[in-house]
């Protein structure tokens, strides 16, 4: 999976999107395309024409920083747009770093967490360790099927009606694996998943081919859970920087109400929340 053709379609998809009056320019008549011109993208960002276009084919060398902003502030990127630019422009990507087994220590400090799900993914949102609450609440990691975030979302579908913002959820998911097809070009476990998700689920195919970008953070996470009613949670994602692109992943319950139920169901044997 090279970056470089990356480049060009997430250029285009961003030129896409921005209309000429947006930035200041008339429509003019006779448009064939949608949103800007390659020709107006190099005027806003003041190179020329044939650079940018070398620059959309992937033929333009290692272009400088202030090129990359230059454009970027053209076709009005966010942070995690910008950064994904600057990954998907990078002459040599990075190698794809090892696998890393989770810290017994890590672990530990999931299982101290009982009152908050708690699981451990990798920068394709497989993952690798969980708490019992996280049983509950995310997925049957017990399961072997059910040890990828993106599977879950995609392949499982009781997920359209457990999650309340189900769109959201799985298009956060489709950005996340974006970043790390540009963070990690070569990775061809990557580069799998994707093949598998797109020949098995037309939302993955439309959600990726919208070319969507974001960095982990932090969101709020409301779920359906069939025994316990409506759970909301905040979830925040926190990275491991010296754990090979590992991230916790912590789902806080965000009322009262959630915490008793929560609570409740810890009392239960854990069986997953299927």
């Amino acid at each position: 999976m090279s970056a470089r053709p990356q480049l060009g379609e997430f250029l285009q998809s961003r030129r896409a999107r921005v209309r000429p009056e947006d930035v200041g320019l008339r429509p003019g008549r006779d448009r064939r395309v949608s949103g800007l011109r390659r020709e107006e993208v190099a005027l806003l960002a003041n190179v020329s024409v044939d650079y940018y276009v070398r620059l959309e084919q992937g033929r333009a060398g290692n272009p400088s920083t202030a090129v990359l902003t230059a454009v970027a502030d053209a076709l009005r990127m966010d942070d995690a747009e910008r950064d994904h630019l600057r990954l998907l422009a990078c002459a040599a990507p990075p190698a794809v770093p090892p696998k890393a087994g989770v810290r017994p220590q890590l672990k530990a400090m999931l299982d101290a967490m009982q009152a908050v799900p708690a699981l451990v993914v990798d920068r394709l949102s497989n993952v690798l360790a969980w708490n019992a609450a996280a049983l509950e609440v995310v997925a049957d990691f017990e399961n072997p099927q059910q040890r990828n975030l993106a599977r879950v979302y995609f392949l499982d579908p009781s997920s359209r009606e457990y999650y309340a913002d189900w769109p959201t959820v799985a298009q956060d998911a489709v950005a996340l694996l974006r970043r790390a097809s540009a963070e990690y070009a070569d990775d061809t476990e990557l580069a799998a998943l994707v093949a598998e998700l797109r020949a098995a689920s037309p939302d993955f195919e439309r959600f990726w081919i919208s070319q969507n970008v974001q960095n982990r953070s932090h969101c709020p996470k409301t779920v359906n859970h069939p025994v316990a009613g409506q759970l909301t949670f905040s979830l925040e994602s926190l990275q491991l920087p010296g754990d090979d692109g590992q991230y916790v992943l912590t789902y806080t319950p965000a009322d009262a109400a959630t915490r008793e139920r929560l609570a409740a169901l810890g009392s239960r044997p854990v069986s997953g929340r299927s």
